[in-house]
């Protein structure tokens, strides 16, 4: 199904002078990704304003193993211009929400950062007004979509303004962090670490390495992967189950979209997933799990070993590592995604604020949105009250201590 609308440049100002929203733009909505595929493709490799979870062997791994097991049908929206050259796709995917349809980002909990996919002169010249015409043809070609959920956005992304933020927005209620890679990993290091810690680190290291050589690598091949994967479930499925929480890393389709993804042009040296590893001898003791897109490494997940090893630290030991691995790569930024967490201080100390737009399309969905704004807020409000904050993860251990004991 291919839905369009054409929108064309407001006025606003003198009679016969056009707002600067860019020349006429044709709107498609496509619901499968083998028909956005020969654009996404070519709009992804043309130097797009886009986060790496919005390429298109990451999503479509995604939707694949996770999203259609949600019920969650694809809703991309394309923007074209005169030519027919296409200025943007948005990623969404629809699905129902109690009586309401609502599209949100593809992706949903495993993308970190949502933006959408941009030609950087396009979104460089957005208006409002052009954001505006968009949304009104959204509503108008997809009538029983209620209402556009669009979370955890960047309001800036590599130097570009995010174009949703012309949208109504309000915080969201965590940041992102990140950290800059352009001076060389001896002066990231040297900046972010002190001297005692370094010299701490070092100890750490050499008493790691008198149980076995010490390894730090990234996954080559597909038995590299899958090694790495299998230690990462290990590792944090023991993590989880010592706090006693469930393990949503066994849920369905998870493990099959990592290993789907972390397979995603892994022969030409670019997964949709990058895994990497530390080990100590023959076994790994710690993993990450990444993806990279535009110069900039987004962390997705990590895990370290629960036995005596634990204690030298080889989290912190494979972070510093798969930073300076970046920094060889040339990439200009780091980050360890959405949220707050103490060992994310030791590499990505710049908060990267986030927003969120939600917009409603019919008077159901507007009354819903209303509401859905005042949860996120009152989220937002407490994680931003460190009292009150760390009276709730007080609650939350509490609670999980008690389910733990019950279950024994």
């Amino acid at each position: 199904m291919s839905l369009g609308a054409a929108i064309t440049p407001l006025k606003d100002g003198p009679p016969g002078e056009a707002l600067a929203c860019g020349p006429a733009v044709h709107v498609d909505i496509l619901d499968s990704f083998a028909a956005a595929e020969p654009i996404w493709r070519d709009l992804e490799t043309s130097g797009a304003l886009m986060t790496p979870y919005q390429r298109f062997d990451w999503l479509s791994a995604w939707q694949h193993h996770i999203g259609a097991k949600l019920g969650i049908l694809p809703f991309i929206v394309v923007g074209r211009d005169s030519t027919g050259a296409t200025e943007f796709i948005w990623p969404l995917g629809s699905g129902p929400a109690g009586p309401l349809t609502i599209a949100r980002f593809l992706g949903g909990k495993h993308a970190n950062f949502n933006l959408g996919l941009w030609r950087r002169n396009f979104a460089a010249n957005m208006t409002a007004a052009s954001m505006d015409r968009i949304c009104v043809a959204i509503a108008e070609r997809a009538p029983r979509l209620d209402a556009l959920h669009l979370l955890n956005q960047p309001e800036v992304w590599d130097g570009v303004r995010n174009p949703f933020s012309f949208l109504p927005s309000q915080p969201s209620p965590s940041f992102g962090y990140k950290g800059t890679l352009d001076r060389g990993f001896e002066i990231f290091i040297q900046a972010h670490t002190t001297a005692s810690r370094r010299s701490k680190m070092r100890r750490k290291e050499r008493l790691l390495r008198e149980r076995g050589d010490v390894r730090y690598w990234r996954a080559q091949t597909l038995p590299d992967a899958a090694q790495i994967l299998a230690a990462f479930y290990e590792q944090k499925s023991q993590r989880m189950l010592e706090r006693g929480l469930s393990d949503v890393f066994a849920e369905p389709g998870v493990r099959e979209f990592f290993t789907a993804a972390a397979a995603a042009k892994l022969a030409d040296g670019a997964p949709a997933i990058e895994l990497y590893a530390m080990s100590v001898g023959e076994s790994i003791v710690a993993t990450f799990g990444g993806a990279v897109a535009g110069g900039r490494f987004c962390a997705m997940f990590n895990s370290i070993v629960s036995n005596e090893l634990a204690r030298e630290s080889p989290g912190e030991h494979l972070l510093i590592n798969l930073v300076r691995m970046c920094c060889e790569r040339g990439l200009h930024t780091f980050d360890l995604g959405v949220g707050e967490a103490e060992y994310k201080k030791l590499t990505c100390d710049e908060p990267e604020p986030l927003f969120d737009s939600l917009i409603g399309l019919t008077p159901l969905g507007r009354l819903a949105c209303a509401a859905a704004r005042l949860g996120l807020d009152a989220k937002r409000r407490i994680k931003s009250t460190p009292a009150v904050w760390s009276a709730v993860q007080m609650l939350r251990r509490r609670l999980r201590g008690r389910a733990r004991t019950t279950r024994d």
